[in-house]
């Protein structure tokens, strides 16, 4: 296993995700009634552009995945084969109306589909 630390104070260049201070309060509070669950971004294939982000909570990462220490609640996994397609993104969590949404700010995205779906880095 690969294991890397997240330092908030890394430049964003070399920190494999970024974390805007809403997205982590939003995850810890998530967290904050699940102790030892650790939260991991993965891809899929999906949508009509190519790829899809997938979120899991989860209690321990998998063989190959990249291990971010957020703050001391936040754990972040990000699986090791959609380590390049997410790399410098940043992770927010903004509200919409009455919904609080994650947005993915994903520097590689060449192309979007129409409904947010999918995305494409090629």
């Amino acid at each position: 296993m690969h294991v890397e630390t997240y330092t908030p104070n890394k430049s964003a260049e070399n920190a494999p995700l970024t974390f805007t201070a809403n997205a982590i309060r939003h995850f810890e509070s998530k967290l904050a009634s699940l102790p030892g669950q650790l939260l991991r971004l993965a891809t899929k294939t999906s949508g009509c552009t190519g790829y899809a982000y997938v979120m899991d909570m989860v209690t321990e990462p998998k063989t190959g995945d990249i291990q971010l220490k957020v703050t001391d609640q936040l754990t972040f996994c990000i699986a090791a084969d959609a380590l390049n397609l997410v790399r410098n993104t940043e992770i927010d969590y903004v509200k919409e109306g009455l919904n609080g949404v994650l947005k993915f700010n994903n520097p590689n995205v060449l192309a979007e589909c129409g409904c947010g779906e999918s995305f494409n880095v090629t």
